[in-house]
């Protein structure tokens, strides 16, 4: 009879690769950052330029993070508040960077003009903003299931071989022989 059917467990949402993520990231970052643009200017009618740019801001990354998670990343679940803390450390980092950069500029050019400073702003925009989609793909919205299983490690117990930090012995089926494992984390991700 089919009356007592099981279930099926519903399969995991796939990710999107590397490229089709980067897509998103710019199309999402560069969306909430055209809306705060919009923002902060309308909110400083009523209120200190600064104090609208901090809202505006903490709004915008929190909004960024749930569109990453969502949608750039594929998670398949909004972020708890730990990714929605290392997303905003690194959005902290990007802006520390952009504005290191800035300094730099004015430090060894005192009045540039504005072609220079567009230029530097920009391209440091640009590398922070790779290197905080980086951080994002590979630590804050990585699977972890699935970066443990690409790079060899085990649930079962393991043993350090000596003298070799990345080699693990794995217990087999056979307790008279054992696999070994190489357990350095992935650098490129699968485009899975």
């Amino acid at each position: 009879m089919e009356s007592q059917r099981q279930s099926k467990p519903s399969p995991a949402p796939s990710r999107p690769g590397p490229l089709s993520s980067f897509v998103r990231f710019v199309v999402c970052g560069g969306g909430v950052g055209l809306l705060s643009s919009a923002a902060v200017p309308m909110l400083a009618a009523a209120m200190p330029w600064a104090v609208a740019n901090a809202l505006v801001t903490v709004a915008g990354t929190l909004l960024c993070t749930e569109l990453h998670a969502l949608f750039t990343f594929g998670t398949g679940r909004r972020p708890d508040w730990r990714r929605h803390l290392q997303s905003s450390g690194s959005a902290v980092a990007a802006y520390l960077a952009t504005t290191a950069a800035m300094f730099a500029l004015y430090a060894v050019q005192p009045s540039p003009g504005m072609v220079w400073e567009q230029t530097v702003y920009l391209t440091a925009s640009g590398l922070a903003g790779v290197g905080r989609f980086l951080v994002l793909r590979l630590f804050v919205f990585a699977d972890r299931s699935e970066r443990d299983g690409r790079s060899g490690r085990s649930t079962r117990s393991e043993t350090l071989v000596p003298g070799e930090p990345n080699l693990r012995l794995v217990p087999g089926t056979d307790t008279s022989r054992r696999q070994v494992a190489v357990t350095h984390p992935a650098l490129v991700p699968s485009a899975a």
